[in-house]
């Protein structure tokens, strides 16, 4: 008498991650998850690790957990992975300010933004 299973979110060949709460804009975020997106999984890791970005390190810890889910969870080739969509998406802003002159006030807004990664399994062509 239990409940059914729930359905994948994704596809059999499929695996995500998704990180939240990532303090940058989701524009600067969205700069290096261009950088990513369709590539094989090896060449957007290296890309990552040799990328200036501050923001490049937290992405590629989230290429690499969904890779590990892909490999763990869905028992998929971790060599045969592409980056088949990674997306951004927005998140709280924490508003702070500053006194100025005559009486004014400066807003500063300090973002949030979130990042999903989706990869996919492709069978090489011989």
């Amino acid at each position: 008498m239990s409940k059914d299973k729930n359905p994948r979110r994704v596809a059999d060949n499929e695996a995500m991650a998704k990180l939240r709460m990532l303090r940058t804009s989701p524009q600067k975020l969205n700069l290096v998850a261009q950088l990513i997106r369709g590539k094989k999984v090896d060449k957007a890791l290296s890309d990552l690790t040799f990328s200036k970005k501050r923001i490049s390190e937290d992405v590629k810890k989230c290429l690499q957990s969904a890779i590990a889910n892909a490999e763990n969870n869905h028992n998929l080739d971790v060599d045969e992975l592409i980056v088949a969509e990674a997306y951004v998406g927005k998140n709280l802003v924490m508003k702070r300010g500053r006194p100025r002159a005559r009486g004014r006030y400066g807003k500063i807004m300090k973002p949030f933004s979130e990042l999903t990664i989706l990869v996919r399994q492709i069978e090489e062509q011989a």
